[in-house]
């Protein structure tokens, strides 16, 4: 995944495998973000201007780069036979603080549109459970985004 995200984004990162790692679990956030703003067939511009800011701010990413990351986000998704390779990178890569910022950028992309549906929801809990973010904290997620 890698070195498809390099070759999307330039040289602007080190040949290291910490960097690879890094970038691996850019990837793989970046899509599970991505499913929720499509899963409801609906991509709208607040939902893609949303995420764009999210991964901007998780990851301290220029404007380009988060558009780049998104666009290879995409197509892992849509290559992707289940959330599983995303969710399992997140488990090796992120602690929990990283994991419970994921779910918040979720709900970020979910609310973006001034309408939670339920697919929406079921995916962002699916996710929480997938990378050990336990309920509380899911709950806390959501209601520091909405309010």
């Amino acid at each position: 995944m890698f070195a498809k995200l390099k070759a999307l984004i330039g040289s602007d990162f080190a040949d290291t495998d910490a960097a690879s790692s890094e970038d691996d679990m850019r990837l793989a956030c970046a899509a599970l973000m991505v499913e929720v703003a499509t899963i409801d067939n609906q991509f709208s511009e607040s939902e893609s201007e949303a995420l764009i800011t999210v991964l901007k701010s998780q990851f301290q990413l220029s404007e380009s780069e988060a558009k780049a990351l998104v666009t290879f986000a995409e197509t892992a998704r849509h290559d992707a036979t289940s959330l599983h390779e995303f969710t399992k990178e997140v488990n090796e890569s992120c602690t929990q603080d990283e994991k419970f910022e994921l779910i918040k950028g979720m709900w970020s992309v979910a609310y973006a549109d001034g309408h939670l549906d339920k697919y929406e929801e079921h995916i962002i809990r699916r996710a929480a459970d997938l990378i050990h973010v336990g309920h509380s904290d899911f709950i806390r997620a959501k209601l520091a985004v909405k309010n």
